[in-house]
């Protein structure tokens, strides 16, 4: 090698020989060359050549393109102002030094041609500004230097094609900002150093992509702020220098994700708050610096602020402004071996507060020691833990008797406690809980002996309130010794969120600081509703959708009921879903039992409210048993049903083979016009019968088929007779079992009136007109509509009326064998438990006795019973049958009655022909009432008096006829 520096060498007047073939290294430094040399056949064998500190003012290819062998070329100090594409000629260049040239162009392509072997690129001292995107495609560079440049923003991709790079140094250059994505693409990065920028904040923006990096410089910014998920994107990290920022705030989150974290240096920050648990991720942390912070409360409170760093091994905290040192200060710092907390007008320090670490040096200096009872441990425990003594220099200031005295020298009996001069908290502020709008007061009383001046302070989560509205009061108090007591009350006005936290007081004097508890404020607000749900009609099989959000304080909890209750079926069925983040409740496919009224409930500690909606469902009608044809026997009565589905209700008509259904007193209609009833039937009622059910959403027909058998009468001499009465038998067993099937709210009326007939002794019966029922017993057709005159060929149903049964006004009456008067022939086995469909002949004519109802005086019913005493002449058969029905009190018929009847009339209705009062329905058991047909009349000879006592007897009797013989 040959070193020719310092020769003021130029380029046209040195002729050295350096014909030497061995030649690899040349230095031509602080010279005054202005190109670069050329050596003759010497130069296709020079590796390394340095021209530092000479007047080169470009990079010339033709005169690089002889050193065939160049690995390593230094053209730092000279003249260049810019690299072009054409610069380098290919060439097998590793280490490449532009420094401190005036250079503030870099065309694109400018190092394309080195990029099969370049490993280091130094562009320190530059006046480069921009560096486009891109521009390094040079895959084998490990070591990038951009040092003291003017670059102010790095843009994204900018460093893409640096695929090997290790180390990034881009100090002094004044950035203040850098693109998300800046550093993409450096795949391989182990160190990035960004010292002395301007720089504000470390975010995961500017680190994307950074997963190798291991230490990262960026001390001497302006941050003052780590966002909570910086190191998303670098948790291999192992170094990390903050120091000499702006950070006064260490967040939960600050840290996190640097689980691999051994060097930390905060140093020479405004740290005044470490919340809790910051350093609780970092468990292989060996090396903390926190020198030159605010950070005496971490130590002076006992909040545990280093819990979490368990393989601590040094922890510097000078010059910290710490006072005393709580017995928890260190508590979780089992490893720790260095401790410095230099530069600190320490004045007490608790008993065992280095108890957990396992201190190898401590270095201590501080003339301000509390040397009473509570510092008596301290000397000892120097003495016994083998620390380095010269790093410990310790010394009293009071009492006044043994200051400027070092503490190793004092007398372990001269530590006492005669007085208390550091402030003592005796009364701590209250948790308390407070609505939005309130005004809170919050409480702290210290006290000291020492007239020292006291002053206060109060902080909301660690951090001191500076503009807080504070009242302070101080007094003297006499005890053992005079005593100052000092109060602190702190005012919050108008409470909301944002003053929610930990309230805690501070209260210091020449002689340290005290920390009451933290108090806990919570403020809440009562829920009130931001969207309603609103009633909602909806058909079948859609999806229903009720909507329902809330605001409190804290956030309300959101839950919905039906009808009172939490059973949804569409909730047991897998219908039903609940999207909390829409605020939106749905129920797919609805069906008629989810109709009802949904309730959305606001729940939170404060309170809770509730905003109810209706859910309608519409469903067309249908019918929700199939149509069934009906065959029956001349004379018997037939049922047609037709039980319809749909919401609303639908209403029901009925027409007959395509026209009007002709009503007569044979028609009856039951359950909203669902039966049809027609008693003795006859040849002309044979036909279609269609069910036309309707309702807001359609209409839907159904068709029944009714076929009418011609039959015997009942027997040869009374064939009509029986052959009427089974009809009007077959009447009152279809209204019973309509009554069980449809009805269920007459039973309340069938007891009351069962007791009101047992009150009764005698029953007797009068022709009526007309039979009407109290209009306060409640009926279950008044509300659904009952039959009206047909109308274009329909039945119609019409709400709120309704119809009675009673004998037409030209009916046939009864008549005995002598012509007269006689009672209705009914057959006996009605009223014996028998088949009520029996077809036996034997029958028991009776009569009856009018009666007013006790129920309603103006509207009296009549009770029909068969009165037992007068029966004397039956056979023993027939007085069975007679016992049965007087035993059976279920089978008393009721009869209405708008007008009271006198004696008189019920004597002339005994003597002339009177119409037969048939079976009354009580207006609970949703019948429409018609009149009965015509009853046929039966003729029965009545007995031959014996004498005039006989006859007077038998007239006494008329009202209330005996039984006779078949």
């Amino acid at each position: 090698s040959r070193d020719l520096s310092h020769n003021h060498l130029l380029s046209s007047n040195w002729s050295i020989d350096l014909s030497v073939h061995t030649l690899q290294e040349v230095k031509m430094n602080y010279n005054e060359l202005s190109e670069i040399p050329y050596f003759g056949e010497t130069t296709s064998n020079i590796t390394l050549l340095s021209l530092v500190h000479n007047t080169i003012p470009e990079i010339n290819a033709e005169q690089l393109q002889v050193y065939l062998s160049l690995e390593n070329l230094d053209l730092s100090s000279n003249l260049i102002s810019e690299i072009k594409a054409a610069s380098f000629p290919r060439m097998q260049l590793k280490y490449l030094n532009l420094s401190n040239n005036r250079i503030t162009t870099l065309e694109a392509g400018c190092l394309d041609n080195l990029s099969s072997s370049l490993v280091v690129v130094k562009l320190n001292r530059n006046r480069i500004s921009v560096i486009p995107p891109k521009i390094f495609k040079l895959p084998h560079v490990q070591f990038l230097e951009l040092k003291r440049n003017r670059i102010k923003v790095v843009e994204s991709l900018t460093f893409q094609g640096l695929e090997s790079l290790k180390s990034l140094k881009m100090q002094r250059n004044g950035i203040s900002r850098l693109m998300d994505g800046a550093f993409f693409g450096l795949g391989n990065i182990e160190e990035l150093e960004l010292e002395h920028n301007n720089l504000t904040e470390v975010n995961k923006g500017w680190l994307y992509g950074l997963r190798t990096l291991q230490q990262l410089y960026v001390s001497q910014n302006a941050i003052n702020r780590i966002s909570p998920d910086a190191w998303e994107f670098c948790q291999r990290l192992s170094e990390l220098d903050l120091s000499y920022n702006q950070l006064t705030r260490l967040k939960e989150s600050a840290f996190v994700g640097l689980g691999l974290l051994e060097k930390l240096n905060l140093s020479d920050n405004h740290i005044n708050h470490i919340a809790d648990g910051v350093f609780r991720g970092l468990a292989n942390l060996r090396t903390l610096d926190l020198r030159n912070n605010e950070i005496s409360w971490a130590i002076e409170d006992a909040n545990e602020a280093f819990v979490g760093l368990s393989r601590l091994d040094k922890l510097i905290l000078q010059g910290n402004h710490i006072k005393s040192i709580t017995k928890k200060a260190f508590s979780g710092l089992e490893g720790l071996e260095h401790l410095d907390l230099s530069n600190n007008a320490v004045m007490s320090i608790q008993e065992n507060a280095f108890a957990q670490a396992h201190l190898k040096e401590l270095i201590l200096n501080t003339s301000s020691l509390l040397c009473d009872c509570q510092l008596k441990w301290l000397p000892q425990w120097l003495t016994d833990s083998h620390l380095q003594q010269a790093t410990v220099t310790v010394s009293c200031a009071h009492p006044e008797w043994l200051a400027g005295q070092s503490l190793l020298s004092v007398d372990p009996d001269d530590f006492v406690c005669d007085n208390f001069p550091k402030p003592q908290i005796r009364v701590h502020p209250e948790t308390t809980v407070a609505l939005r709008g309130m005004n809170v007061t919050l409480t702290c009383t210290a006290v000291s002996s020492s007239d020292s001046p006291m002053s206060t302070a109060w902080r909301k989560d660690s951090e001191v309130l500076y503009d807080a509205e504070v009242e302070n009061f101080a007094r003297y108090q006499q005890q053992s010794a005079e005593v100052v007591e000092y109060t602190t009350v702190l005012h919050l006005f108008n409470v909301n969120f944002t003053d929610e936290g930990k309230y805690q007081c501070i209260v210091t004097n020449h002689f340290g600081s005290n920390y009451s508890n933290k108090a806990k404020l919570t403020v809440n607000e009562l829920p009130s509703f931001l969207k309603t749900p609103m009633d909602l009609t909806i058909r079948t099989g859609a999806m229903a959708r009720l909507e329902c959000a809330a605001e409190g304080h804290p956030t309300p909890q959101i839950s919905w009921q039906k009808d009172g209750g939490t059973d949804f079926p569409a909730a047991r069925e897998r219908r039903m879903h609940v999207m909390p983040e829409d605020d939106v409740f749905f129920i797919a496919n609805v069906k008629i039992e989810d109709m009802g009224t949904y309730s959305c409930m606001a729940q939170n500690i404060a309170g809770g409210l509730s905003a109810n909606a209706t859910l309608t469902v519409m469903e067309t009608p249908s019918f929700v048993r199939p149509l069934e044809d009906r065959t029956v026997t001349r004379g018997e009565t037939a049922v047609l049903q037709c039980i319809a589905g749909g919401s609303p209700a639908p209403r029901l008509n009925w027409t007959k083979d395509d026209g009007p259904l002709a009503v007569t007193e044979r028609h009856f209609f039951a359950a909203a016009n669902q039966l049809l009833i027609i008693v003795d039937a006859g040849l002309e009622d044979a036909g279609k019968y269609t069910c036309i059910m309707s309702n807001t959403l359609g209409t839907e027909r159904g068709h029944i088929y009714l076929n009418v058998l011609a039959s015997p009468n009942c027997d040869s001499s009374q064939g009509g007779i029986v052959h009427e009465e089974d009809g009007w038998t077959t009447v009152g067993i279809v209204i019973i079992v309509v009554v069980c099937c449809v009805v269920g709210t007459s039973l309340v009326w069938v007891i009351v009136i069962y007791h009101m007939r047992r009150k009764s002794e005698d029953y007797s019966i009068t022709n009526t007109e007309e039979m009407n029922l109290p209009a306060d017993i409640p009926s279950y057709l008044s509300s659904q509509g009952t039959l009206s005159e047909p109308q274009e060929g329909y039945s119609n149903s019409e709400a709120g009326s309704h119809q009675q049964l009673m004998p037409p006004a030209g009916s046939y009456m009864h008549k005995g064998t002598d012509g007269g008067a006689a009672p209705l022939v009914i057959c006996s086995d009605c009223y014996d438990n028998a088949n009520i469909y029996s077809r036996t002949r034997e029958y028991c004519p009776y009569a009856y006795i009018a009666e007013e109802d006790p129920l309603d005086p103006a509207l009296p019913n009549l009770m029909v019973q068969m009165p037992k005493e007068t029966y004397t002449a039956c056979t023993q058969h027939e007085n069975s049958a007679l016992d049965n029905l007087l035993a059976d009190r279920d089978m008393s018929v009721f009869l209405a009655n708008h007008d009271k009847i006198s004696e008189k009339k019920i004597s002339q209705q005994m003597s002339e022909p009177f119409q037969l009062p048939l079976w009354g329905v009580n207006k609970d058991l949703a019948l429409s009432h018609s009149h009965f047909l015509h009853q046929q009349p039966a003729r029965e000879t009545p007995r031959a008096p014996r004498s005039e006592e006989a006859g007077d007897s038998d007239r006494e009797q008329a009202a209330s006829p005996r039984p006779c013989p078949r």
